[in-house]
């Protein structure tokens, strides 16, 4: 059988204003955003498609009750990573079968979206499952009528999303979401003591959600998971490197990463509050 959800579709980070959120991640990212829209209901987003996924950037634009909250979720939470939106190829089925899940969806409503770039449009049909359901991470799944077409880059350009980092205070809980709700593979689930961490891996639309959970700290079970961070792929990570410092922003020095034959650095600041962590696999 088919899993309900074919991969990540798109992510959100809200950011305070779009032109200039837009100009950080296409300097860190090395690629120029592949959609832009601006104005639709106090909302200007910008959307930067790489192989796996696509960052939506969202930041309020003029007035009305949305870019209201937006402003509202900035000055109180500061920017950050707000939003899963998951892929499926069968909305009906999707929202059927999240329904008898207990994550109850709401309504299916159609969207559309013009670009600003070139006039094209795009539209698709989507829900959200409740906040409660899903430890307080905002979770929509969406079929669009096409994927954004992925633009060449550089080698020291992002090419995908290795991973993207759930922090939750209850990972039994995170497992009966991840895994047996959405339906998300599960490739690990190991206590790391020499990192103080609990790891649970899951797999989806080639990239990994790696949910954490800290060990030897106090935690309220009930407390909401959070989209923590994020590591980009790269070709060429010392082309990366070099091309991100010539930039300004303050990167570590590269070194060997955990799983064996990688190689990463840190971007320390200047990612919109998003840690970041750049990647490069041996033999790519």
């Amino acid at each position: 059988m088919s899993p309900i959800i074919t991969g990540l579709d798109h992510f959100v980070l809200v950011v305070p204003e779009i032109h200039s959120g837009a100009a950080v991640y296409e300097n860190l990212l090395g690629r120029a955003a592949d959609w832009r829209a601006g104005g639709e209901g106090g909302v200007a987003t910008a959307i930067f498609r790489v192989e796996n996924t696509s960052l939506e950037l969202m930041a309020p634009e003029g007035d009305g009750p949305v870019a209201d909250r937006l402003r509202e979720i900035i000055e109180t939470e500061g920017p950050g990573l707000k939003t899963l939106a998951f892929g499926t190829a069968d909305i009906e089925t999707a929202h059927h079968k999240l329904t008898r899940r207990g994550l109850k969806p709401s309504d299916i409503v159609p969207g559309e979206s013009a670009n600003e770039i070139d006039g094209k449009t795009r539209s698709w049909k989507r829900f959200r499952c409740s906040d409660a359901e899903t430890s307080g991470v905002k979770t929509f799944l969406i079929e669009p009528d096409a994927p954004l077409p992925v633009q060449a880059v550089d080698r020291s350009g992002v090419v995908s999303l290795d991973h993207i980092v759930i922090d939750t205070p209850n990972p039994d809980r995170a497992l009966g979401l991840y895994g047996a709700r959405l339906g998300l593979d599960l490739a690990l689930d190991r206590n790391a003591p020499e990192w103080k961490t609990r790891f649970l891996f899951f797999r989806t639309g080639g990239l990994t959600f790696e949910v954490i959970h800290r060990l030897g700290e106090t935690h309220d079970a009930a407390a909401p998971d959070r989209i923590w961070g994020l590591t980009w792929t790269v070709e060429d990570l010392a082309a990366a490197h070099a091309r991100l410092s010539a930039a300004g922003f303050n990167v570590s020095e590269m070194r060997k990463g955990r799983k064996p034959g990688t190689t990463v650095f840190t971007v320390r600041d200047g990612t919109m509050g998003v840690p970041t962590l750049f990647i490069a696999h041996a033999g790519k």
